[in-house]
């Protein structure tokens, strides 16, 4: 075995390690309350209910969110940077493109988003390891027509 087969190899346990422990964190965080599942083994908590429309799937919005590793270290935060940020859903990771449809204008839902809606086995170095699962908690401020 070569030193590429080597690292190939490593690599792939390290995000399989990361795919067991966010699995196992998943089948506990189900029995949490308040926390509902997609068919997609996306889960999410209402924090904040809103009243406002909910937007399409092909819409422009603007939200505030903070990201986070299942081990609570967080990569990313509109939050602390007091600044939303404004995107087409359909240019975000596939676990939002599912929830921002189902969120009505106003909430605050803290998601919990298995590796294949997230980044998958490739991971956003340095800060998400491949494999991992997502932790989002997103303020939908605005749809922007």
């Amino acid at each position: 075995m070569g030193l590429f087969d080597k690292l190939q190899q490593n690599r792939q346990e390290k995000i399989n390690k990361e795919k067991e422990a966010g699995a196992q964190f998943l089948a506990s965080n189900k029995e949490t309350e308040g926390v509902q599942t997609l068919p997609s083994g996306i889960q999410y908590k209402v924090l904040q209910e809103g009243s406002g429309p909910q937007p399409s799937l092909h819409d422009k919005i603007k939200a505030h969110y903070a990201g986070s590793l299942i081990s609570g270290k967080e990569f990313d935060s509109s939050f602390k940077r007091g600044q939303p940020f404004e995107a087409k859903i359909t240019a975000l990771i596939k676990g939002w493109q599912q929830v921002l449809p189902l969120m009505p204008v106003g909430s605050r839902w803290r998601l919990w988003i298995p590796s294949d809606l997230g980044y998958g086995d490739n991971g956003a170095p340095p800060n998400i390891p491949g494999g991992a699962v997502l932790q989002f908690d997103i303020e939908l401020i605005v749809i922007i027509k």
